[in-house]
């Protein structure tokens, strides 16, 4: 019987063990503390530990009991959309403001997928906009002005 190996879990296990082990060296540079008193890296230090873990068994299983997947095609009008909303909303945040950037941005995102009307594209700009307003500027006090010097206010 032949083993079937799955490149994508092995690759993803990869990216979990790098990310993982350079959490957990960057942690060393801190203080570990005790048991009893962690100091500053011991969180990191078990975050990353547990991370690289969990990668080095999804490597594993991809090695020993992995399973052929059939890659479909790639949504490059999606990823192209998502990409330049990001990008408006970093460039226009503090411009346009918060509650602006977040709408345009969430529209953008929102109208990437083929399957969404514009009427419910809308919706959820509105409804991630009131929630990203209430969570990072209320909520968090981030210092972003909800409307910018570019629409006069």
């Amino acid at each position: 019987m032949k083993r079937r190996r799955s490149l994508p879990d092995v690759l993803a296990g990869a990216v979990f063990v790098l990310i993982g082990g350079a959490f957990a060296l960057g942690s060393l540079g801190y203080e570990l503390g005790t048991p009893l008193r962690m100091g500053p890296g011991a969180f990191p230090l078990l975050v990353g530990a547990i991370v690289a873990a969990l990668g080095l068994a999804i490597v594993v299983k991809g090695l020993v009991a992995g399973e052929m997947i059939a890659f479909g095609t790639i949504p490059w009008r999606a990823v192209a959309v998502i990409v330049l909303a990001l990008l408006f909303f970093g460039f226009t945040v503090r411009g346009l403001g918060f509650v602006p950037a977040s709408a345009v941005t969430a529209l953008l995102t929102t109208l990437a997928s083929t399957r969404v009307r514009p009427l419910m594209a809308v919706a959820v700009a509105a409804g991630l906009t009131v929630a990203g307003t209430l969570i990072f500027v209320v909520g968090l006090q981030l210092r972003i002005p909800l409307v910018g010097p570019w629409l006069g206010a």
